[in-house]
């Protein structure tokens, strides 16, 4: 597990005073501003953060050492992390997204899908993209007890009961 954890992005410029949209991945979107100072992945750069109004798709936000619109333009695209040890311990039945991604997932039966790719909210439920042997594109599953009844972060191992066809048949 990485020692950091995405906590948002930037979608780019709001304005002309150099403010940026931030896109917020806490679950409770305004409580980003309680890890700060983020950072970009590679530490190289890092922001303190004034949480603006809500704006479609987040946040209007000033960042630290960005006081341009061309600057907040170069910042699109941008995830900021923070620390894991500033991060609230979570639930048994929840985890970090970052913690999911490049697990291996298996089947009831013991058969490896694939691992996760990446996941996904489109306001429902999580998605968990696998990519896998056999896989000639990456599948969907959802993120749900009936069909992931088994995490074990530990064993970096994810046991899926996927619904009737959603993955290519394997015998």
């Amino acid at each position: 597990m990485s020692d950091l954890v995405c906590v948002g992005a930037i979608a780019g410029a709001f304005g002309v005073r150099g403010e940026v949209r931030l896109k917020s991945f806490t679950a409770d979107p305004t409580a980003i501003v309680d890890y700060v100072p983020l950072s970009t992945e590679d530490g190289a750069r890092s922001f303190d953060l004034d949480l603006g109004r809500p704006v479609k798709g987040g946040f209007a936000a000033r960042l630290s050492g960005v006081t341009t619109k061309e600057e907040a333009d170069a910042l699109r695209g941008v995830q900021l992390f923070a620390p894991r040890d500033r991060l609230p311990p979570l639930p048994d039945d929840e985890y970090y997204h970052a913690d999911l991604i490049g697990v291996e997932v298996f089947d009831t039966g013991g058969v490896s899908l694939g691992r996760v790719k990446a996941v996904h909210n489109h306001g429902a439920d999580d998605l968990l993209e696998i990519h896998g042997p056999g896989l000639k594109t990456t599948v969907l599953l959802p993120f749900t007890l009936a069909a992931v009844p088994t995490v074990d972060l530990a064993a970096g191992r994810i046991v899926a009961d996927p619904p009737e066809g959603l993955f290519p048949d394997k015998s």
